[in-house]
């Protein structure tokens, strides 16, 4: 199949392109970087930037001294900031236990490809799943014996290759530092949709062996300097999952479908919990988790959709589409037949369109922010009843509720049985009453059967077998379709470009180049590529989310307001990139990522270098904090900073 992909890269050029590329560490594009930035990515370059970062929660961060010093994002360790606005332990003696968080860092991989194809050889079609399940379970299991590692294989480009990843764990990991909410989180809920971006969301950890600790010889030294306008920097982290693979049809569907109604579900909710949390700070404390939760979820479809509703994405993913579908059309082993895959999804998802918004309502996410009804719909499906984040606020649960009913009153046939929940009741007052009845704010009555007259549990069971009719008719239709084709094509994929491709990503470790590098937004408003401390001020106000704690503005003056805070790349990042580091060539840390801008989003399906943008917390900002701010001067001087007039 050699010469197909001669021609494919005559047609198209390499699969990836500009800054594109959530890479394995063993198939990094060395030679486009060399030629593109005349920089050479060694094998112990990327071994030290491989050794010095961990996975850690759902997230990434990285070792910055030898004594097992940890910078991550704030975010990833709330539950061990619990009960504190902000912690700084001066002495290791004050470093405050994380229950229940781990870092892992990757330190060995090896392609164990042939054992677990073998193991399916000869097995029929049912049967090869089984044999590579059992395959993979038995590798990891002897690794993990031989090893003393936590040992994982990884399935990369849909079954066309599978990795050994060999893990150090550390699991005693304590708290040494975490800024304020409102400056790790400031304006996130308005600015998140948007850039300049003033967050500090940043939090040093420590790694312990044995009660000390841990000796880490492999960190990233901190960067005097900091990242510079137009400058090459690497990020190491833990993608989430893409879907690159993803085809035109698809993509047509999330557009015109899927995320408008995930959309139209999202907006009049926030404002109401906005307008909810206004009244006291009571009501602002009950609801900012829900709130926060809402907006991110908006922010995710918005972006997503704002892409896809720009026709390049879409006719270049098309064209793209085409033209390996030719190249498989051309194949003498696969034909026309193999071609087939593309057709086959777009007739799925076309017959599926109908059913996306009473899927969404009553099967992907009923009910949303409403503790009580995911209490009830566990019980009635058998499923474990996770706690509640806190207590349960009846006043936010009915408004939660009224918005719900509201949506399954405006559905239509028998999918929407809301004549009998009503009961001539408004759609308020059955919501109250929902609330005020039901006995599962009490922990004890959790546990009752799914038999139960519970007035929520009734409600959860009059809407489960509908939810039930549509997550099968889903899963015939298009769900194991796409499972299926995109297995296909990403096999196809790798038959045609091998080692000039990445993979999807995996929630595993990955290299991501870029530049630091402002654009223009959607607006067509020129963005520079850093936000200076100066502009948290100005930004500031008295009310959420821009508002600055007390000891930021008691230290303003004497501030350097020029320094940066945060700033933007172009590398190619995702969800479980937070906490990333990010270095420069000299393998220095110069940032950490925090968040991607809106424009970012639709990087799930496919990377667009114009506008896309990664953004940092700059090293530069970090220090000036800490030094003038919160006066650690200990951990300055880990991080082998004696003053801030230096940078």
């Amino acid at each position: 199949m050699k010469h197909k992909l001669i021609l494919l890269v005559w047609m198209c050029g390499l699969p990836a392109a500009g800054d594109e590329g959530m890479w394995l560490f063993q198939q990094f594009p060395k030679d486009a970087v060399q030629q593109k930035y005349g920089f050479e990515a060694t094998r112990q370059f990327l071994d030290h930037m491989r050794l010095s970062s961990v996975r850690i929660g759902a997230g990434s961060g990285a070792f910055v001294s030898s004594h097992g010093l940890l910078l991550t994002n704030r975010r990833l360790v709330s539950a061990c900031v619990a009960g504190q606005d902000s912690f700084y332990a001066a002495a290791e003696s004050a470093e405050t236990r994380c229950v229940g968080l781990d870092a892992s860092v990757l330190v060995q991989i090896d392609d164990v490809t042939n054992q677990v194809k073998a193991a399916a050889q000869g097995a029929t079609v049912a049967n090869a799943l089984d044999a590579r399940n059992a395959a993979t379970a038995h590798i990891e299991t002897e690794c993990a014996a031989s090893s003393g590692y936590a040992c994982t294989v990884v399935t990369l480009f849909s079954g066309g290759r599978y990795d050994l990843y060999r893990y150090r764990k550390y699991a005693d990991i304590r708290l040494v530092f975490a800024p304020e909410y409102a400056l790790a989180f400031f304006g996130r809920e308005r600015d998140s949709l948007t850039y300049l971006r003033y967050g500090l969301d940043i939090a040093f950890l420590r790694a312990y062996e044995n009660g000390k600790p841990a000796a880490t010889p492999d960190y990233l030294k901190w960067s005097a300097a900091g990242a510079k306008d137009g400058e090459l920097v690497f990020a190491v982290g833990n993608p989430a999952a893409t879907a690159r693979a993803t085809t035109a049809a698809q993509l047509t569907f999330l557009r015109d479908t899927a995320l408008p109604v995930a959309l139209a579900r999202w907006a009049p909710r926030i404002q109401q919990l906005t307008a909810f949390a206004a009244r006291s700070e009571n009501d602002r404390k009950a609801a900012q988790p829900v709130l926060t939760a809402f907006l991110e979820s908006y922010k995710s479809a918005a972006g997503k959709l704002i892409g896809l509703r720009d026709d390049r994405l879409v006719s270049r993913k098309t064209i793209f589409d085409s033209k390996i579908r030719q190249a498989v059309e051309n194949d003498p082993k696969l034909g026309k037949q193999g071609g087939l895959v593309w057709d086959q999804v777009a007739t799925a998802y076309k017959s599926w369109a109908p059913f996306e918004k009473p899927y969404q309502l009553l099967e992907a996410s009923p009910a949303p922010g409403s503790e009580l009804y995911r209490i009830a719909r566990a019980l009635v499906r058998g499923e474990p009843v996770a706690v509640p984040g806190g207590p349960i606020h009846d006043r936010l649960e009915t408004i939660l509720l009224t918005q719900y009913l509201e949506e399954l009153k405006n559905l239509k046939g028998k999918d929407a049985p809301v004549r009998s929940i009503l009961g001539g009741q408004t759609l308020e007052q059955a919501a109250g009453e929902l609330v005020k009845s039901t006995k599962l704010k009490n922990a004890a009555e959790r546990r009752q059967p799914a038999s139960s007259d519970d007035a929520m549990i009734r409600l959860a069971r009059l809407l489960d077998e509908p939810g039930n009719r549509l997550r099968k008719k889903r899963e015939d239709l298009i769900e194991s379709l796409d499972t299926s084709a995109a297995e296909k094509i990403a096999q196809y994929r790798y038959a045609l470009f091998g080692d000039a491709e990445y993979p999807d990503a995996t929630s595993t470790p990955r290299v991501e180049f870029g530049t630091v590098k402002g654009y223009t937004d959607r607006a067509g408003t020129p963005q520079p590529y850093a936000a200076t401390l100066g502009g948290l001020f100005y930004r500031r106000t008295n009310e959420e989310p821009y508002q600055a704690p007390p000891r930021w503005v008691e230290s303003q003056a004497a501030l350097n307001l020029t320094t940066p805070l945060d700033f933007v790349s172009t590398c190619d990042i995702g969800g479980g990139d937070a906490g990333s580091p990010t270095v420069n060539r000299a393998g220095e840390l110069v940032g950490v990522v925090f968040d991607g801008n809106l424009e970012s989003l639709p990087n799930t399906y496919l990377y667009v270098e114009e506008q896309a943008r990664a953004v940092h917390v700059a090293v530069q900002g970090i220090v000036e904090s800490l030094e003038k701010v919160y006066h650690a001067a200990p951990l300055l001087r880990e991080l082998g900073i004696e003053s801030v007039g230096g940078l």
